[in-house]
């Protein structure tokens, strides 16, 4: 396979009470009322037009602490090893993030955000806005997690994480 150089810069930051991996929510359904913020570079803000329409938003950042990718992990949600690519593990090839947040205020360059489960100083990469009918499928399988339906909430990041 023929490898492409692709290069990312970072676009912001995302400041949480999270500083250290060790006992994070996972996921943000698990992190619901935690709030953080965005600091958007300056020079983009103009692209924050529109934004506060939205009651939520995509955020696409860098796993900047998350090491070394492993193929094989055992998830959160778990006691077998699953193939990386089965799940939302942190540490992966490219380390790409999502989450899901609620958007409740912006203020110039800074967006006031909610149930985010990043941890503090994370390189933003994007930001998309959620928008439920072309985000939310209805999905007739979910693999391996399908034993686990109802246990997200709540659930704190451990020696896997980091």
């Amino acid at each position: 396979m023929e490898e492409m150089g692709i290069t990312f810069r970072s676009i912001g930051i995302i400041h949480t009470p999270f500083r250290d991996l060790s006992g994070m929510p996972i996921q943000p359904s698990a992190a619901e009322g935690v709030e953080g913020k965005v600091i958007l570079d300056p020079a983009l803000q103009e692209g924050l037009k529109d934004l506060e329409g939205f009651s939520h938003i995509i955020l696409l950042y860098y796993f900047h602490q998350a090491g070394d990718p492993k193929l094989l992990v055992k998830p959160y949600l778990d006691d077998e090893q699953r193939g990386l690519f089965a799940t939302r593990a942190p540490r992966r090839p490219n380390g790409i993030g999502f989450s899901i947040v609620k958007l409740l205020e912006i203020q110039e360059n800074i967006l006031k955000v909610a149930n985010v489960d990043i941890l503090d100083g994370t390189p933003l990469l994007d930001i998309k806005p959620y928008i439920p009918y072309f985000d939310h499928p209805e999905a007739d399988r979910v693999g391996w997690l399908e034993k686990s339906k109802g246990k997200v909430g709540g659930k704190l990041s451990d020696d896997r994480f980091v």
